[in-house]
């Protein structure tokens, strides 16, 4: 935009063509037209402040165009302004945009044209210019858009895939452990209490094998009872459930890393997972960001989480209700979670150490 808007304006900057205001006002007024025409479409600013500096841009675009009648190509800066209004105002607001532009096209060739006939041509030119563009911006925005949500909904699809599979196998663990117990457990412990009945009935010898039968008992007893209590705990695999949930996202690439000290429970791993989607998610929405750093270390006292962007940033986040949502999940964890916009845009959550 900025190429081809110099490149137009060329001739009016350098004086090579005659404008109807004095030089030096006429270059205030382009100058004046771009930094109105970024700014409608810079940064995250609000709808009405957009809208506003856009309007601002469109009306010097007039101003410039009318003032320098003989430059040309210069009413490609009024095709610009359609092709930016997809970006700032609804579809029928740009729609006025072109049609009030090719108003000024209009009075512009009346001016200068030779013949009704080349006036025409001019005027359709441009019009069916603006709408050209106008429409690609449209079509760009709903690709990307579309795109936007496909990896939305890639990360949400993966996240409960991620946490339907870590439901089924706890289901499975506990139903082996309690098969365990059930059948095992419960012969070993009758075993056990017979063999202590038996214990104190006559002959040494045979005491002697009881004991020694309910030594070997009670021993299997206890390693039924690790095995148990080693399946309710086992901890889930935290760095293939976030790799699974941020692999193949159009536009971004996720790195993650998981230190191999990393132990968590289920429910702390879950938490981790819903960390990770709802920061990818946010990346993907807002953040205009090319690349998504994740690790997750840990030392005697926490665990610690810590994700960073690439992308734009903010001076004063503000928590949304996703990011809210996980502060109170990890402080009911005994945890916390903190955000930092200086510098892309970064969430560090902590867990007390399993």
């Amino acid at each position: 935009m900025l190429v081809v808007a110099v490149a137009v304006a060329g001739p009016g900057l350098f004086g090579a063509v005659e404008t109807t205001i004095p030089q030096g006002w006429w270059i205030a007024l382009f100058v004046l037209f771009m930094l109105s025409l970024l700014a409608a479409v810079a940064g995250r600013t609000s709808r009405l402040y957009r809208s506003g500096v856009f309007a601002l841009a469109v009306v010097t675009s007039w101003a410039v165009v009318l003032s320098a009648p003989r430059a040309g190509l210069l009413p490609v800066l009024l095709v610009l302004t359609a092709a930016v209004s997809a970006y700032v105002v609804p579809i029928p607001a740009g729609l006025i945009v072109v049609g009030l532009n090719t108003l000024v096209i209009a009075i512009l060739t009346a001016r200068v044209a030779g013949s009704p006939t080349d006036a025409t041509v001019v005027i359709g030119f441009y019009l069916l210019i603006q709408l050209a563009t106008l429409l690609s911006s449209v079509t760009l925005l709903r690709e990307q858009r579309m795109r936007r949500e496909l990896a939305e909904a890639h990360v949400e699809l993966q996240a409960a895939s991620i946490r339907l599979s870590e439901s089924a196998r706890t289901a499975e663990r506990l139903r082996i452990s309690r098969e365990l117990h059930d059948l095992i457990g419960h012969q070993l412990t009758v075993l056990t209490l017979e063999l202590e009945t038996a214990r104190h009935l006559d002959g040494a010898p045979a005491r002697a094998h009881v004991e020694r039968a309910d030594l070997v008992a009670r021993e299997l007893l206890g390693n039924v009872r690790a095995t148990v209590g080693q399946l309710r705990t086992e901890s889930p695999d935290l760095e293939q459930a976030l790799r699974q949930m941020a692999r193949d996202l159009p536009g971004l690439d996720v790195s993650i890393d998981v230190s191999p000290g990393v132990r968590v429970d289920e429910e702390k791993s879950a938490a981790f997972v819903r960390a990770t989607q709802e920061i990818v998610t946010n990346t993907i929405r807002h953040a205009d960001a090319c690349e998504l750093w994740i690790s997750v270390t840990a030392d005697d006292r926490v665990t610690v989480l810590d994700a960073r962007d690439d992308g734009r940033g903010a001076r004063n986040p503000v928590l949304g209700n996703g990011l809210r949502g996980l502060s109170e999940r990890f402080q009911a964890l005994g945890g916390d979670l903190t955000v930092d916009g200086a510098d892309g845009f970064r969430v560090i959550a902590r867990v007390p150490a399993s």
